[in-house]
């Protein structure tokens, strides 16, 4: 508990409220008493609160009413209602409405006070919670894509037509053009932002290496394979697999690969079991996929199952009104990393 959490109590029965006060004074709350619902919406206009500790039966607005006003413009504040022995139906109705809790009536200090801990606990994870998503959107949002360009913003519009969908996703686009920021700018909005982000860059493994990343396996499959080691699939299950450099992928490997997203099964290399993931797939590349499949170089299978939503990020030279607010914006990045000054 904070050492002086700020609880506002609303109820009508004068020596309830002094009672309350009385507990709540010694355990270390901040208490202030109101006689009714509207005392208590003055006094959450002046606030800040933590918990609201609210009667249902008051004379004119009653406790559920002030539950719901509270719940509308104060949403941060925890609210508790007391109720009558034998009034459980009110409060099933509240805990409906959206209070953090209940308490029957007459009150029994401990109770009271677990309660009031349990509810101050939930609001402060509440609150980690939303600071955490506005990191993750700060930092994986479109905030690092910087660009107000017609190009750029066709892309953003991309984004965020396929973020919440489950389609695979082909990122297309030259070296330092930011295919990887655009994958996780898809994955941090989609239903899938709080799973896990897995990337493997295709191109910087040899073939061996690279099957054993992506489909895991087992202990003594080949020479090395000390222990049982999950792939990247695995890994990745729930949430999003970013294939950097998919063009990259050796021919042996790209028939794995197609298996697996047609099936969403994983056979570890030198298993025999196979296991079930769910994967969504964002593969990027700066190759042109179909002429390396007109070259024989790239399955056409693995570029039609891949292929089914392009997101196509421009060149630099095709985006030049962005420069300056590139270079402003890695001025500033570096300047605050260096702790210097913006030049």
């Amino acid at each position: 508990m904070s050492p002086r959490a700020r609880v506002l109590v609303a109820d009508d029965d004068r020596a309830v409220r002094t009672a309350l006060q009385v507990n709540l004074g010694k355990a270390g709350y901040d208490v202030t008493l109101v006689a009714d619902a509207e005392q208590a919406l003055d006094a959450l206009r002046s606030g800040p609160f933590d918990v609201l500790l609210t009667d249902v039966k008051m004379p004119g607005l009653g406790g559920m009413e002030l539950l719901a006003e509270a719940r509308l413009h104060w949403p941060d504040v925890r609210v508790v209602v007391m109720t009558g022995f034998g009034s459980v139906r009110d409060a099933v109705a509240a805990m409906q409405a959206g209070a953090a809790d209940y308490i029957i009536k007459p009150i029994e200090r401990d109770e009271l006070l677990l309660l009031l801990d349990r509810a101050l606990a939930t609001r402060a994870m509440q609150r980690e919670l939303a600071q955490l998503r506005k990191e993750v959107e700060e930092r994986y949002g479109f905030s690092d894509m910087v660009g107000i360009s017609q190009p750029m913003r066709e892309v953003y519009a991309e984004v965020a037509a396929v973020a919440d969908s489950s389609a695979l996703v082909l990122i297309q686009g030259e070296t330092g053009t930011g295919k990887e920021l655009i994958a996780h700018a898809i994955h941090y909005r989609s239903r899938r932002a709080s799973a896990p982000f897995v990337a493997v860059n295709c191109g910087a493994l040899p073939e061996n290496l690279l099957e054993s990343e992506l489909f895991g396996h087992e202990r003594g499959a080949f020479t090395g394979a000390v222990r049982q080691h999950p792939g990247k699939f695995e890994q990745a299950s729930g949430g999003t697999l970013f294939l950097d450099e998919i063009g990259e992928i050796p021919p042996p490997v790209q028939v794995r690969l197609l298996r697996v997203l047609e099936n969403g099964v994983v056979t570890r290399v030198g298993g025999e079991h196979p296991i079930k993931v769910d994967v969504r797939v964002v593969a990027a590349t700066n190759r042109d996929l179909w002429k390396e499949v007109q070259a024989g170089n790239f399955r056409a299978d693995l570029y039609y199952r891949l292929n089914v939503f392009t997101v196509r990020l421009p060149r630099l030279a095709d985006r030049r009104e962005d420069i300056p607010l590139l270079v402003e914006h890695f001025t500033r990045k570096f300047a605050a990393r260096h702790g210097r000054p913006v030049p």
